[in-house]
């Protein structure tokens, strides 16, 4: 089920038009609706998260972790975190777990002092965390205030929770900016580059698996010099694994090579991942900015606002941006993540 819409706490209803219904376009959706705002989502496929990139994404809310290569997510990630907390009521709170390989201990020096774990765990503190990786790593570091979620259900969930909320959902439309009034939201991803000369498409690659031979509470990230992996659990057997980052805007089938290496690094966390099955492969352009962080930049007066650059922190911060955003119509307010403004 959805939630409740809120009534606009400052000025008149906008007429809002969202483009895209990526995680961008739903958290922008559905922040606005909430807000009394007129809203309408349009989205060109008939299948609402067909052909958006987010459907590839692991859905992780690891501000701690993710800090390693985006400080500035010591800051506004637990705010995103909390913003989910208080929408999605299936969010699992277990925290992420950073493991390595005894030969790659100097990957988790790194690591720390680029992230500083808020807890170390000994062999015996991973055992009791994952008792299925007990005896396999000697130190860990444990992120207790992450979370994680099955992403199409989290995207099913918000597409639904924008319509009770009162937005406007059009699927299988087709956008058309001359004959759109009010304002404009553009979260088209990659699809907007024409309009954002500096956004790139960053290939990421991903395997859905089943095991029922090893049971995980949480994510789990394997530091490895070359082939890092995350495997995040979806419950009922389904793992979701990747890793890879490749400076690309090829939009093919996952490679044999990117297969082997999120395979083989799966197995070396733990060898029962070795029987699991394969349930899906798929392959997805992030945008992404420079920087690689996500902002928003304002034209033409706030009349149209384009909400991009997702990168790896799209679902954690999309929250974040859809508040910045709304609190620009509301009163002009300024935001880090607002370019423009």
């Amino acid at each position: 089920m959805g939630i409740e819409g809120k009534p606009p706490t400052t000025g008149k209803p906008l007429t809002i038009t969202v483009v895209g219904a990526g995680i961008m376009g739903l958290w922008q959706a559905l922040t606005l609706a909430r807000q009394g705002h007129r809203v309408r989502l349009v989205e060109r496929s008939t299948n609402p998260f067909a052909e958006s990139a987010s459907r590839h994404a692991g859905a992780m809310l690891a501000p701690g972790c993710e800090s390693e290569t985006a400080p500035e997510l010591r800051t506004l990630g637990p705010h995103g975190l909390a913003l989910w907390r208080a929408v999605y009521p299936h969010l699992v709170n277990a925290g992420s777990l950073v493991v390595a390989a005894p030969r790659d201990q100097a990957e988790l020096s790194r690591f720390e002092r680029a992230t500083s774990p808020p807890e170390t765990l000994d062999a015996e503190g991973v055992a009791r965390l994952e008792p299925d990786l007990g005896g396999r790593f000697s130190q860990a570091f444990y992120f207790p205030d992450e979370a994680h979620m099955n992403t199409p259900h989290a995207l099913a969930f918000l597409l639904e929770a924008a319509r009770n909320a009162g937005a406007l959902i059009e699927l299988g439309a087709t956008w058309k900016a001359a004959e759109t009034s009010g304002i404009v939201i553009d979260c088209r991803g990659i699809a907007a580059s024409d309009e954002l000369a500096t956004l790139r498409g960053v290939r990421g690659e991903r395997l859905l698996i089943r095991s029922d031979e090893i049971h995980l509470a949480r994510p789990v990230r394997l530091l490895h010099p070359r082939h890092p992996l995350y495997v995040v659990p979806w419950g009922e057997g389904l793992y979701l694994v990747g890793a890879t980052v490749i400076e690309s805007e090829d939009v093919g089938p996952v490679t044999v090579r990117s297969a082997l290496e999120l395979l083989g690094t799966a197995y070396a966390l733990h060898p029962a991942f070795g029987e699991a099955e394969i349930v899906e492969t798929g392959a997805g352009i992030r945008p992404a900015f420079p920087d690689n962080m996500p902002h928003a930049e304002i034209r033409d007066g706030g009349r149209k606002i384009l909400v991009n650059g997702a990168y790896r922190h799209g679902f954690l911060l999309a929250p974040v941006l859809a508040e910045a955003v709304a609190g620009y119509l509301a009163t002009k307010a300024p935001h880090a993540l607002l370019a423009g403004a």
